[in-house]
C-alpha cells in the first residue's frame, strides 16, 4: 500500500463508559393495570350488590316457592285446607314483613283490608275473589269456581311480589 501512513490507533482516553438507563419503575403503572383495577373494583361492587338484593329477597323466593307448591296441590287438596294454608302463609309473609304487634291480632276484614292496603289496591282482598281468604277456610265446603281461585293465587303472588324487600319494617 503505497503511501498509507501507519494507523494510529484512537484515543482511548476520550470515550466515557456506557451508561445504563435509570431501572424501570413499578409505579405509576401502565394504563391497562388501571383499568383493569377498575374492572375489578366495579365488578366486585356489582357482585356485592348482587349478593345483597338475593340474600335480602330470600324470603320472598321462599314465600312463592310455597305459594306454587299450594297452587300445584289445589287440584287435589280439598278447598278448605287449601284456603286456610294459602291464608297461613300470607299471615306469615306479613308478620315477617311489618311489626309482629300489628299483623298478628288481624282476622276477617281486618285482615283482608290490611292485605289490600299494603297491595295498594283497594277492594282487591275485600272483594270477590280475595274474600274467600277470609270465609273460605271455615266452610265445610266453600263454593269457589276454579277461576276464583286462579285469580286468587294470582292476587296473593301479585301481593307477595309488591311487598318491599330488604330488611324488616
Amino acid at each position: 500500500m503505497p503511501g498509507s501512513a501507519p494507523m494510529t490507533p484512537p484515543d482511548l482516553s476520550r470515550l466515557r463508559d456506557i451508561h445504563l438507563p435509570a431501572a424501570v419503575s413499578w409505579w405509576p403503572p401502565a394504563t391497562g393495570w388501571w383499568i383493569l383495577a377498575a374492572a375489578l373494583l366495579f365488578g366486585a361492587l356489582f357482585a356485592a350488590i348482587f349478593i345483597r338484593r338475593r340474600h335480602a329477597n330470600r324470603w320472598r323466593r321462599a314465600a312463592l316457592d310455597e305459594l306454587k307448591r299450594l297452587r300445584d296441590a289445589s287440584q287435589t287438596q280439598d278447598l278448605p285446607t287449601l284456603l286456610g294454608a294459602l291464608s297461613v302463609l300470607l299471615r306469615r309473609v306479613a308478620i315477617g314483613r311489618f311489626p309482629r304487634d300489628e299483623v298478628a291480632s288481624l282476622y276477617g276484614d281486618q285482615w283482608l283490608a290490611f292485605l289490600d292496603r299494603t297491595l295498594g289496591q283497594a277492594d282487591a282482598f275485600q272483594s270477590n275473589p280475595g274474600r274467600w281468604l277470609g270465609s273460605g277456610p271455615y266452610l265445610r265446603q266453600p263454593a269457589i269456581d276454579a277461576n276464583d281461585l286462579a285469580a286468587l293465587f294470582s292476587l296473593a303472588e301479585k301481593w307477595i311480589r309488591k311487598l318491599p324487600g330488604g330488611a324488616r319494617k
